[in-house]
């Protein structure tokens, strides 16, 4: 080969090279200044199916694939109460490809197991709103107040489930716990799914889940709500005779919020990337639906403001679970 011919050998190896480097690069952000999601998107949810959680991650998948074209795959893992799946997504540091549906979970498991991980680890994207609570039980139980399950509890031991040890519910038994000067006896499940069946089989004789994930059992006339834990009574027409536990001189309103979170470490421009599809998210007819379906109210943040949230939210359960 000549020498002229090997220099021409040798730059077009150097172009070519730099081609497939700017192609690489094109698809997960790198020197091009942009990331797209390199492949398929998982939402992670660190509960099972049929709860909440479950719900929130499939709404918020089914809308983020709408807006950005990725395909976006939900995949539970459940175990320790939400433990196995943050801890599982602990490990997806710096991988823009993983995102999940993250609620009060994220800030109780730290602080009141030891797990590897704190809600500093992750990446705040989106809250997509407050999730308030019913009291509920079977249909045929001989109680129709809150007040009258307090005093049920004064006389004789009550099992109520929770989703968990560190879970929003067992958040709410603890302040009722806190006000009224009672104590439930608990038994944790994996997910609301597992509650409510729990509940209908007599397993246990209370407990607080989200409207969404008990309406049907409302509806049908097998389950009955005493109280809400909100600020103020549902406006839906299904849930507007209930009375909030304020109502009936228990002094207990807290929210289980909804979000989505990515992994620590992830890109500026990955981070920016999932922030500005869940703003668009947020206008689709899709997010609409989601909050009205679950009958959530809409309080809203993203990135450094939902930080902020967390920040608050983290001292406040700091000194409820404490106690």
């Amino acid at each position: 080969m000549s020498t002229i011919a090997r220099r021409l050998a040798v730059a077009a190896a150097a172009a070519l090279t730099t081609i497939a480097l700017a192609a690489c690069s094109g698809s997960a952000g790198g020197a091009t200044g942009r990331f797209i999601p390199g492949g398929p998107v998982t939402m992670l949810v660190p509960f099972g199916a049929g709860g909440g959680s479950d719900a929130s991650g499939r709404a918020i998948a089914s809308g983020l694939e709408e807006i950005t074209g990725s395909t976006i795959t939900v995949e539970n893992r459940e175990g320790g109460s939400g433990a196995v799946g943050y801890s599982y997504f602990l490990g997806k540091r710096g991988n823009g490809n993983v995102l999940l549906p993250a609620e009060t979970a994220l800030l109780a498991l730290p602080l009141t197991q030891d797990v590897q991980f704190d809600y500093t680890k992750f990446t705040p994207i989106m809250k997509l709103g407050d999730d308030y609570t019913l009291l509920v039980v079977p249909a045929d139980a001989p109680y129709q107040t809150c007040p009258d399950v307090i005093d049920a509890v004064r006389q004789r031991d009550m099992f109520a489930g929770v989703s968990g040890a560190t879970s929003h519910d067992e958040v709410i038994f603890r302040l009722i716990e806190q006000d009224q000067g009672v104590t439930f006896d608990r038994v944790p499940f994996e997910s609301g799914g597992e509650l409510i069946a729990a509940l209908l089989g007599g397993q246990i004789q209370i407990a607080n889940l989200s409207p969404s994930e008990v309406i049907g059992q409302l509806e049908s006339g097998d389950l009955k709500a005493l109280c809400a834990t909100s600020e103020e009574r549902y406006t839906d027409d299904r849930l507007k005779d209930v009375p909030t536990a304020k109502e009936q001189g228990i002094d207990v309103a807290f929210a289980q919020f909804r979000s989505v979170i990515a992994p620590g470490g992830i890109s500026e421009e990955a981070r920016t990337y999932w922030i500005d599809a869940a703003r668009k998210y947020e206008q689709t007819p899709g997010y609409r639906a989601y909050i009205d379906e679950n009958l959530m109210q809409p309080n809203v943040s993203y990135g450094d403001d939902f930080r902020a949230f967390l920040d608050d939210s983290n001292a406040t359960l700091s000194e409820v679970l404490a106690r």
